[in-house]
């Protein structure tokens, strides 16, 4: 009786090994969680009141592009920089959104910009491009988050 009562004890103890798993630690959940995010990109795009009706995220994400690009063109159309440099048909603009909702643009000159005075040219992207309606912030897991990107500007359209 003693040896059925022990071996019953000893399965009932050894068994308990089969269903004991080990706990990672917070360390090695928040590396494992850290490394499966993507941070190049984010949950949502910056967007308008207008573009946030879309439910599409790729349609929502063209919305927004396409009203700063032509919104930007509309600032600059028929400026002095058209007048100044007639030659200068499309600038790049790097556009960045931040968190708190405000804008910054910064021009990407071409190569061959000792042609361009940048100076003047900054100044008066400067000076137009101001006032736009709110810009609500890329969200990255719910976090508003910082983003850039590079829109091409027609300055002649015809």
């Amino acid at each position: 009786m003693k040896k059925i009562a022990s071996l019953s004890l000893f399965l009932l103890l050894g068994s308990c090994q089969y269903f004991y798993k080990p706990q990672p630690s917070k360390e090695d959940l928040l590396k494992k969680e850290l490394n499966a995010i993507n941070w190049n990109e984010v949950d949502e795009y910056p967007s308008i009141s207008e573009c946030d009706k879309i439910e599409d995220k790729a349609q929502r994400k063209q919305c927004f592009f396409d009203y700063l690009t032509q919104t930007i063109q509309q600032k600059l159309s028929g400026d002095t920089l058209t007048v100044l440099y007639p030659e200068l048909d499309t600038i790049e603009v790097k556009v960045t959104v931040f968190p708190n909702s405000t804008l910054q643009f910064e021009p990407q000159y071409p190569k061959d910009s000792v042609a361009y005075d940048t100076i003047k040219i900054d100044s008066i992207l400067r000076a137009k491009l101001i006032d736009f309606p709110k810009i609500n912030p890329a969200v990255k897991r719910g976090i508003p988050v910082k983003t850039q990107f590079v829109l091409p500007v027609i300055l002649h359209i015809e």
